[in-house]
């Protein structure tokens, strides 16, 4: 599946957080960047290293007014062991049926240790104040994703 179009408005989403509460794309619309992020799994190693740079760069995403939302399959019950365990200090999003993965062209074939299956593909969408889709970054080191990001933002914005 494709991802959705740069300049197009970006897919409507309402996911639990880490806490059971709804959050929406539109509820930051006119508001907040957004950083929307989907990773495969909390607490594996890329997932933490992904999940921790973001963390350390949380002042930076503020000044820039910026919020971050980080997506995976994982169940609502899982998320906050993985905030508490690595004191992350933004919000975890609950996809476990890949609904908005799919929505953002991000589910699909994956291969790992010679087998194939479908799974999260690591993408992260840059949202504007407007809603519209700023860019797409699938090529990217989980050490130096936030780096990575912030320079988007610095440029884009």
């Amino acid at each position: 599946m494709a991802h959705p179009k740069i300049g197009n408005m970006a897919p409507a989403f309402s996911l639990l957080d880490q806490d059971g509460n709804k959050v929406s794309l539109k509820d930051f619309k006119g508001k907040k960047n957004v950083v929307l992020y989907f990773y495969p799994k909390a607490m594996t190693p890329g997932c933490t290293v992904q999940a921790c740079g973001i963390r350390d760069s949380k002042k930076t995403f503020d000044k820039l007014d910026t919020v971050v939302l980080g997506v995976s399959p994982d169940p609502v019950a899982r998320l906050p062991k993985f905030i508490e365990k690595h004191d992350l200090n933004f919000t975890l999003l609950s996809d476990e049926d890949h609904a908005i993965a799919d929505k953002y062209g991000c589910w699909g074939m994956k291969k790992f240790m010679g087998k194939e299956f479908m799974g999260l593909i690591r993408t992260t969408f840059i949202i504007g104040k407007d809603g519209r889709l700023k860019k797409v970054m699938d090529k990217f080191k989980t050490k130096t994703h936030h780096d990575d990001v912030l320079a988007v933002l610095a440029e884009i914005l």
